[in-house]
């Protein structure tokens, strides 16, 4: 075959299927179809793929914020000693001053042995030598005071330098999760906002079916879910879940730990907080730290982990449901406690005991409301739009 008339076959075949029997010639890669071209359920995997890639990249800005805020206590309890040392070093200085002076301008006391040939009542001699002897004794602790308060100061000043430098990298540390996390919202902002209404409650559409199905080992009899109907809270536990009911409506946002907003762990630590008991603050933290428990044991303030990940967090509220902070875009409410993988359960006060005649809290119109994806605003809870 000639040479003109292969490059004449080649050219020919781009409209063609003959394109991948040309020599030499690649195959175009078709264009990624756009979200109004994939399906409902291809939309769901990608919106849950990118909040969950958002959520991890928040727990390590969280976890990073945590480090920072104990080493910059550390960074000030440092300070403190050191201040306190150096103090301590000006004090000794001046003592070691007044000594050297009184050598210099003779006002010194005769040795004890001298003192003691020359005077005319021995007895009283050997008394004044003991003193003499005592502000000998002074005089070389004020010195090893001195040298030895040097050395500590010194030491907490190079310790104090480290803690400093240690809390600025983990400050620019933050600075760039931070950042990586808004990236990841953004990608979420960007599916969100070139999809039309249609698409937008065809997707509603999907995550309540897969909720459904996932609930369904929750809440059939028999399933670990049974009998958690009945239980009831500790005493801490109720007032933990009460804080979050009332807190039902106000919007989700990543890194807030209220009053007025919340992320997922920052509503759980808020929580408990208000009951009397501190919890970390990030959900892999609560999840590493806490007491686990069976999920057939759950009783509501109990808190329930998602995905592998420990990435995100909710309060049980009884009866296969839970509170929680769910996305960007979505305000507090009640959820399937299977509206996300549920990874476990924790419990904060694992010696509480259970409450007599337990009333569950009354839930405000439209708790329910809303997806748990969060796909704006506009779905928080009727109820409570005018916080």
């Amino acid at each position: 075959m000639s040479e003109r008339l292969l490059r004449w076959i080649c050219t020919g075949a781009v409209t063609g299927a003959l394109i991948t029997a040309c020599p030499g010639a690649q195959a175009v890669p078709a264009p990624a179809p756009g979200p109004g071209e994939r399906p409902v359920s291809q939309l769901l995997t990608d919106l849950q793929r990118l909040y969950r890639s958002a959520e991890r990249a928040a727990q390590t800005y969280h976890t990073t914020g945590e480090k920072l805020k104990k080493q910059r206590a550390r960074a000030a309890e440092l300070d403190r000693k050191l201040a306190k040392a150096r103090a301590s070093v000006h004090d000794s200085r001046g003592d070691a001053a007044r000594f050297a002076r009184q050598q210099y301008q003779g006002t010194t006391e005769l040795s004890p042995y001298l003192r003691l040939l020359l005077a005319r009542d021995p007895q009283r001699a050997l008394d004044q030598g003991h003193v003499v002897r005592r502000a000998a004794t002074n005089r070389a602790a004020t010195v090893k005071r001195l040298v030895g308060g040097e050395k500590k100061a010194d030491a907490l000043a190079a310790e104090a330098k480290k803690a400093l430098d240690t809390g600025a990298a983990l400050a620019a540390r933050q600075k760039k999760q931070r950042d990586q996390v808004d990236g990841r919202l953004k990608e979420v902002e960007e599916l969100l906002s070139s999809l039309t209404p249609d698409q937008l409650a065809a997707l509603r559409q999907a995550e309540e079916t897969d909720t459904t199905a996932a609930q369904r080992q929750f809440v059939t009899p028999g399933a670990p879910s049974g009998s958690q109907a009945r239980r009831a809270p500790s005493r801490q536990g109720d007032r933990a879940l009460g804080y979050a009911v009332r807190q039902i409506g106000r919007p989700y946002e990543w890194g807030a730990e209220g009053p007025e907003k919340f992320d997922c762990s920052g509503l759980t630590q808020r929580a408990w907080a208000h009951a009397g008991r501190e919890i970390p603050r990030t959900s892999q933290e609560q999840w590493a730290e806490l007491r686990h428990i069976p999920l057939a044991r759950l009783r509501p303030g109990d808190l329930v982990v998602y995905f592998p990940e420990a990435t995100h967090v909710a309060l049980y509220l009884g009866d296969g449901k839970v509170v929680q902070a769910p996305r960007p875009g979505a305000r507090v409410k009640v959820s399937p406690i299977a509206a996300n993988p549920v990874l476990g359960a924790v419990r904060p006060d694992p010696g509480g005991r259970a409450v007599h005649g337990y009333t569950p809290p009354r839930l405000p119109a439209g708790a329910t409301a809303g997806s748990d994806l969060g796909y704006g605003s506009a779905q928080a809870p009727g109820a409570t739009d005018s916080r």
